[in-house]
């Protein structure tokens, strides 16, 4: 089982590209926005691939060009370096 952040520094480089803490909550969150329908479709696509290799799958709500995303990994209890892996690589498909 993954082991809950304890160095929380991990978190500042996705802090400064758009993600958020989520309030009450041991989770980061941020909105994607992307061209269209397809463009965010694909991304989750790509998105869920890494997300199922990983065995670490996000929370996520999706309206045409948006996607909200919420990390966090429920087994841990909150914030695990799995959440940083999916966040980086998130970011990375949104470039």
């Amino acid at each position: 089982m993954a082991e809950k952040l304890t160095d929380r520094t991990a978190l500042d480089p996705l802090l400064a590209t758009g993600w958020a803490l989520v309030e009450g909550r041991d989770a980061i969150a941020k909105e994607f926005t992307f061209k269209d329908f397809n463009a965010a479709f694909g991304w989750m696509t790509r998105v869920a691939l890494v997300a199922e290799k990983m065995n670490h799958h996000p929370e996520w709500f999706n309206v045409y060009r948006t996607v909200k995303v919420t990390l966090s990994t429920h087994d841990a209890g909150g914030l695990t370096e799995l959440d940083v892996k999916l966040a980086r690589r998130m970011d990375a498909f949104a470039d």
